[in-house]
């Protein structure tokens, strides 16, 4: 176990191994040991077995996202849309049965009480019914079903950071910030193979000695989307990745 004041959080890699080594890679440059991924290993991507291996390898706590429990028949295919039904497919036609055990192993939700952190890949409250919490009255719902400091989630591949402070006010912050005594945090750390607020780089949350960051990494988004394309993979998948939606 590594220093418990210098993490990172991870999320959505969606199978874009390109994305995830760039983001490993910061990761170690920065000298932090402990690394929790939130789910969705795959989706999406042209990589999932190289994704899984390797989220396997260096992540303390790998969560269950709504793709990974896609791919395994866990949540209904009707729940997703029709691009993200064909990537789901082609992945069930090649990824191993080792790797699947190791999504079917991926708990739904972890505290890590010693952390004072909360780990779900959509909510605290049902993670299984995966909710989207992008409103400030959706933060205020989940709060309720938090009984740690702070809470990371991914789903909707959009970063933010909610503080509540002891009053109950609520407030957001986009980049950056100092955990401050009596207030607790939703940090959504976005994606790392697909993020969905216009910018295409990959991103994940870090916290270094109380400082709360939400760090964007770069990485060779060409690549990925030639794998892509060389695995059949819908074209608007493709296409999104240059734009970051």
């Amino acid at each position: 176990m590594g220093n418990q004041s210098k993490y990172a959080v991870i999320s959505d890699a969606h199978a874009n191994a390109e994305a995830l080594r760039s983001v490993l890679k910061d990761i170690k440059e920065r000298q932090i040991q402990d690394v929790f991924f939130l789910g969705d290993a795959v989706g999406y991507g042209p990589e999932p077995n190289e994704c899984v291996e390797l989220l396997s390898a260096e992540c303390r706590i790998m969560i269950a996202g709504n793709h990974d429990w896609g791919l395994l028949g866990l949540t209904d295919p009707a729940s997703f849309n029709e691009n993200a039904r064909i990537a789901l497919a082609w992945t069930r036609g090649v990824l191993t049965t080792g790797n699947r055990e190791i999504l079917r192993r991926s708990p739904l939700k972890a505290e890590i009480r010693e952390m004072a952190i909360t780990l779900v890949h959509a909510t605290p409250d049902e993670p299984q019914q995966w909710h989207y919490l992008l409103k400030l009255s959706d933060a205020k719902m989940s709060f309720q079903y938090m009984q740690t400091d702070i809470c990371f989630i991914g789903h909707s591949h959009k970063p933010f950071i909610i503080e509540m402070q002891p009053e109950g006010e609520l407030c957001t912050h986009k980049q950056e910030m100092r955990k401050k005594t009596g207030c607790r945090y939703i940090v959504n750390a976005g994606s790392i193979g697909q993020p969905r607020d216009g910018d295409p780089r990959a991103c994940y949350a870090m916290v270094d000695d109380g400082r709360i960051e939400l760090v964007r990494v770069g990485y060779d988004i060409g690549v990925t989307q030639k794998r892509m394309g060389d695995a059949g993979l819908p074209e608007f998948l493709i296409e999104r990745l240059s734009y970051g939606l």
